[in-house]
């Protein structure tokens, strides 16, 4: 064995996906500002954020439909851009991809649209071709006759299936998903994202997914990133990211959440609901911003009314919780202000409560943030 071959161990250590310092820019606007991205073998890493912070940039980048102007992109330790320049071809790059729109043939049956990219290669007969078409669309739920039919035939949930498995057919060991699940009803997007994501493991499958959606993320990732204006705003995993969020942008991309805005004295800033601490970064006078998810409120029922500092203005029913409408009065005019309380409720409109924050869940920031 040569000094420069890797033992199994190592290998396996290897990360499949590498960015480091991807830059693109169209004309005078700077998309990307040097993205930094690792994914791991066997890892599901999301991207998030909102439209137009460079994630399906990213995305192309490492497809090679875009031209990063500077930068490394690595994949399975090989170099596929070095310093704006493609090493590796676009075609020539070993993915498993997903569009947001499926990008099916319609001409061709479904067994060909799964198998096209193996067909092309010239590597199985026709007959083998079929049957890993249906292995693999099985595996996310389809019948395999439907390998027969042609996508025009099938709905909109059936073609997302066949996009997947068009993607998984030639075992990948990196698959690159862009809004895998855009356009299902809620119902079906659950359903297929759970068989996505037990396929992916037990396939071992590295994967990287662009995304608007915090929830999707969480359920699908390992590990995510928040995008914003074209830089990494906080990675971490999906716990890390819901509990200790590094800005109010990225609180509030996991959540609902009420604000409320303060000033530091002496270290804490005192409002309506109670004294919250500051950072240690904030100084004496600076304006803070608090940011409370939804569930972190807690009510309590007040018949007479003694200790309440807050009224129900509406109680909503949403099926697995319910959305309560507060007013807390603050002197001179009065805040409006969300609680998710589990399941159903007996709150009353006009009725007095008692609101207090569990501050596990509330976050302070300079209001600059």
């Amino acid at each position: 064995m040569s000094s420069k071959a890797k033992s199994p161990a190592s290998k396996a250590a290897t990360p499949k996906i590498v960015m480091s310092g991807v830059t693109k820019s169209f004309g005078d606007k700077q998309v990307l500002r040097g993205i930094d991205i690792e994914v791991a073998a066997e890892e599901s890493l999301a991207i998030i954020g909102t439209s137009g912070c460079g994630k399906s940039v990213t995305l192309k980048c490492l497809l090679g439909l875009l031209r990063a102007d500077g930068g490394s992109i690595k994949v399975d330790g090989e170099e596929m851009i070095h310093a704006g320049r493609h090493q590796l071809e676009a075609m020539r790059r070993r993915f498993g991809m997903t569009f947001q729109f499926g990008a099916l043939f319609d001409s061709l049956p479904i067994w060909e649209n799964v198998t096209f990219r193996l067909r092309q290669q010239q590597t199985m007969t026709r007959l083998q071709a079929r049957d890993l078409a249906a292995e693999t669309i099985t595996q996310l739920g389809l019948a395999a006759h439907v390998i027969d039919q042609y996508p025009a035939e099938l709905s909109g949930g059936m073609q997302k299936r066949v996009a997947l498995a068009r993607a998984l057919a030639p075992r990948p060991s990196v698959i690159l998903l862009d809004e895998p699940y855009a356009g299902l009803d809620s119902r079906l997007r659950e359903r297929i994202r759970d068989q996505m994501l037990h396929v992916l493991k037990a396939a071992g499958t590295a994967a990287l997914m662009v995304t608007h959606d915090a929830e999707e993320a969480m359920f699908m990732s390992d590990n995510i990133i928040v995008m914003r204006d074209g830089q990494v705003q906080q990675t971490g995993r999906p716990v890390n990211l819901y509990c200790q969020p590094n800005s109010a942008f990225v609180a509030e991309f996991f959540g609902e959440v009420n604000r409320l805005e303060g000033q530091v004295s002496n270290g804490c800033i005192e409002t309506v609901l109670g004294t919250f601490d500051a950072p240690d970064r904030m100084q004496n006078g600076d304006a803070a911003s608090i940011v409370i998810r939804h569930e972190a409120l807690n009510i309590e029922p007040n018949g007479t009314g003694d200790d309440a500092n807050a009224f129900v203005m509406e109680a909503r029913l949403l099926g697995r919780a319910s959305l309560i409408h507060l007013s807390i009065p603050t002197g001179t005019s009065e805040l409006h202000f969300h609680a998710r309380v589990p399941g159903l409720n007996s709150l009353q409109t006009g009725s007095p409560v008692r609101v207090t924050v569990d501050k596990a869940q509330a976050f302070v920031f300079p209001s600059a943030d």
